[in-house]
């Protein structure tokens, strides 16, 4: 019996080490590419089909985030499917839900298309276009199951890729750490996204130092290496012709040379037919992935014969992504330095003891990043029977000033470029400084001063100096003028305290001191321009604002009011008649959208003074076109500038807006409006409405928007031609 078992443990380990000796130990390597990347996951949807178990995987840039996830446990098709919700440009552009801004964002800081950073040595570049912070929250949202995991060879497939040290252009090899945070490192395509500091190392992309890195996949003791290789073959010089194309020529260099060595590597070497793709293709990912696919489907023999070295015959296990909610235990904050561990909890609206999943945290997340404090947020949510622990690492930006530029052209307006100096931490560390220095055929300011004390009373002071000149029928009594070449001037300074509520309302008192100055020449007054004001008003007033809308110009859904209330107290009376009143003035509005693409917006407008202001400049004025008139102006197709005058109104505006394609819409509008001394005087407010109608033409660019439209009236038989040009300021 002795001699039988023997016999039977010696057979069995002849059998384990045959077994061993015959099943190679398979390395995949995944090269950079940009979106070019994109094909490796047609690739690997190949490698499933067959079945075949990957041993370990390395890659660079784009290579190596496909490769990471697919090492963390994602199938081939599961990549697939995040590849195609995302959107790029969205991610790449670090553009944030606009639910997340800080209200005094949305109400000055959505009218610029550049921005430059500003420090003591003036105004600089930028680093990239995009910090990256979006491409990393989605990562650590993708990679949560595996977040505890700092030995990257522990994941369910061993896995390593390559970062560039920006100082001395080495290699870096990552394979220790956070996982999310070393893919974002390898990715860090130069210009279009930031370095990124691992280990006080400041790295970009690995494709700079070692694209292809089978020679690091060797040293890891594989047996078998595949190859997958979507890097560029050297552009000609006709296909050289913007700065990424260059920029990518310029680091492919080192790259093609190294080439030949890298392929005497690799046992199979695939390299897909993407050459008419550039690295910037990320819309084309379904085409990019079937490339991948057309290609994998030639080594199906490779695949299938490596397959059958492979002892075991049980599938894949994938990753299995629990989104229950968390109760946190802890919540620690590491790296503040300026804005303390309570701001950054403040800011996410996360205490110990909330229930938390991890797709509400990624959304929380965005709260502190559009902040503009940080240079990156991450964080991890550790998972402990009883001792959940949320821990956020934060890296805070030495950025406090920039320089916002814009553009923009109207028929009131005119031409006008903006330039905003926008300093966090001016005077205080809690503190926002905007100042708009407008220029153009009609100068401008506005400044805004901000002390945000968050939950608490916050205050601040308002500057602006706004006019302009236009012909319009503007309180006109000579029947024998049809229009007067109107100019207006307003300089107002205001003094405010605020309290706001989860980015979305805000209400706040203050008082105002305001001068108006308007005046023709087109009638005069003894020789003279005649002047119907030049008085400075004071007066206290009240607001409450709402605004849950998900963008500024093409909003899709949300709610938004802006109601609020003046108070005239004195004047000195240019007129010499006045009296104090109270001016009521508000908007409400909401938006809702059907089939994802047909836009219904409802606009009410109303206003009513009280006590019957003396100086008639301070009557409602209805007409044109504008989203940035100020005062008691209000914009209404159909009718010039300020052609219909009254001591109140009522307005509704109906908008039918379709998306034609990516950023271009067609525009349906329509509105009504009543205007009067007292527009509730009679019982039936629907009486003497005039009505106007729009049909336009929209799209959304780097600028703004860029509309035009055809506006008429059947009230008055007039036709408009309208257009706009850029953010509205």
């Amino acid at each position: 019996m002795k001699k039988l078992i023997l016999f039977l443990f010696l057979a069995l380990s002849v059998a384990m080490l045959f077994s061993q000796e015959k099943r190679p130990k398979i390395g995949l390597v995944l090269s950079g590419g940009g979106a070019k990347g994109l094909a490796h996951i047609g690739v690997l949807k190949e490698i499933d089909k067959a079945g075949l178990k990957i041993d370990y995987i390395g890659g660079t840039s784009m290579g190596a985030i496909v490769g990471g996830i697919y090492a963390a446990g994602y199938s081939a098709e599961q990549i697939e499917k995040i590849v195609k919700n995302v959107d790029f440009p969205k991610l790449l552009q670090d553009k944030f839900p606009r639910n997340a801004l800080p209200f005094f964002e949305k109400e000055f800081g959505e009218e610029h298309a550049f921005t430059l950073p500003v420090n003591k040595r003036g105004v600089q570049l930028p680093k990239a276009i995009s910090k990256g912070q979006n491409i990393l929250d989605l990562l650590t949202y993708l990679l949560a199951p595996v977040d505890t995991i700092q030995d990257f060879s522990k994941l369910p497939i061993p896995f390593f890729c390559i970062g560039t040290n920006v100082e001395n252009g080495e290699e870096v090899l990552l394979e220790k750490g956070f996982l999310p945070l070393a893919l974002r490192a390898s990715g860090s395509f130069p210009t279009l996204l930031d370095p990124v500091e691992v280990d006080d190392l400041l790295l970009i992309d690995g494709g700079v130092a070692n694209n292809f890195p089978v020679d690091v996949m060797k040293r890891k003791g594989v047996d078998y290496i595949i190859g997958v290789d979507v890097q560029s073959n050297l552009s000609k010089r006709k296909k050289l012709n913007s700065a990424v194309a260059i920029l990518n020529q310029i680091v492919s260099y080192d790259v093609y040379r190294e080439r030949a060595d890298k392929l005497l590597l690799t046992d199979s070497y695939i390299k897909p037919d993407i050459e008419e793709f550039t690295v910037v293709d990320f819309e084309k990912g379904s085409e990019l992935i079937r490339k991948g696919e057309e290609v994998g489907k030639n080594f199906k023999a490779v695949f299938d014969s490596l397959v059958k070295t492979q002892s075991s015959t049980q599938p894949r296990k994938l990753i299995k992504y629990d989104d229950k909610p968390v109760y946190l235990n802890f919540v620690e904050v590491k790296g503040s330095k300026i804005y303390t561990p309570a701001y950054v909890r403040g800011k996410l609206n996360i205490q110990v003891g909330d229930s938390i999943t991890r797709r509400d945290l990624k959304k929380k997340m965005d709260f502190l990043t559009a902040t503009s404090n940080y240079e990156r947020v991450d964080y991890r949510l550790i998972k402990k029977k009883y001792k959940n622990t949320l821990i956020i690492n934060v890296k805070e930006s030495d950025q406090t000033a920039n320089l916002r530029l814009g553009v923009h052209y109207d028929l009131l307006y005119e031409s006008a470029l903006l330039a905003n100096y926008n300093h966090k931490g001016f005077l205080k560390k809690n503190d926002q400084l905007s100042v708009d220095i407008i220029l153009g055929d009609n100068i401008r300011y506005n400044l805004n001063y901000f002390v945000d004390n968050g939950f608490y009373t916050s205050y601040g002071f308002r500057s602006r100096y706004n006019h302009f000149r236009t012909n319009t029928p503007f309180n006109n009594e000579d029947p024998s003028v049809n229009e007067i070449n109107l100019k207006y001037s307003d300089f107002t300074n205001e003094l405010f305290v605020q309290t706001r509520f989860d980015r979305k309302f805000a209400i706040g008192l203050g008082a105002e001191l305001k001068n108006i100055r308007v005046s023709t020449e087109t009638l005069t007054d003894n020789n003279n321009e005649l002047f119907f004001d030049n008085s400075t008003y004071f007066n206290f007033h009240g607001y409450l604002k709402l605004d849950t809308y998900d963008d500024k110009y093409f909003v899709t859904k949300g709610f938004y009011a802006d109601l609020g209330g003046r108070w005239y107290i004195s004047s000195t009376d240019f007129n010499n008649n006045f009296t104090p009143f109270l001016q009521l003035q508000g908007t409400v509005g909401f938006a809702i959208t059907f089939w994802d693409r047909l836009t219904f917006q409802y606009t009410n407008d109303a206003g009513f003074s009280f006590d019957n202001p003396s100086s008639d400049v301070f009557d409602f004025y209805l007409g044109g076109y504008n989203q940035n008139y100020i005062n008691t102006f209000v914009r209404f197709y159909g009718y010039d500038f300020a052609s219909l005058a009254g001591n109140s109104f009522l307005r509704s505006e109906f908008l039918f807006r379709y998306k034609l394609f990516k950023n271009n819409y067609v525009n349906f509008l329509a509105n009504y409006a009543r205007v009067d001394d007292n527009v509730f005087n009679d019982t039936n407010i629907f009486e003497d409405i005039i009505s106007g109608y729009a049909l336009g033409y929209s799209v959304n660019t780097l600028i703004g928007p860029v509309e035009i439209k055809y506006s008429w009236s059947p009230d008055n038989q007039k036709h408009f031609w309208l257009f706009n040009l850029g953010f509205w300021f």
